[in-house]
């Protein structure tokens, strides 16, 4: 029998984080569509904890267009951006 290497833990762990991440979704869109109904509460208590549905407006900037709009050159927008090394770890299964 082969020994699980850290590799091997990381991949078992991040398929459980998946199936949970996914189980705890499904619940929250069901609590969401509940509470978009005619009349539908927007606060749930449970034994153990209380969920609260907040519905807020986000705002999103598209820079890109408003610099293109803008007249801003590429050259300018290059002077102005900066790059980072950024690591990531990606778990596949054999």
């Amino acid at each position: 029998m082969e020994l699980m290497t850290d590799v091997d833990v990381l991949g078992a762990k991040l398929a459980q984080i998946a199936v949970l991440t996914d189980d705890a979704n499904k619940i929250k869109d069901a609590l969401k569509d509940s509470a978009t109904l005619p009349g539908g509460s927007k606060v749930y208590s449970g034994a153990l904890f209380k969920a609260t549905i907040v519905e807020q407006d986000r705002k999103v900037v598209d820079y890109k267009k408003m610099l293109a709009d803008l007249g801003v050159s590429a050259d300018t927008i290059a002077k102005y951006t900066s790059t980072t090394a950024v690591f990531a770890v990606k778990t596949t299964s054999l």
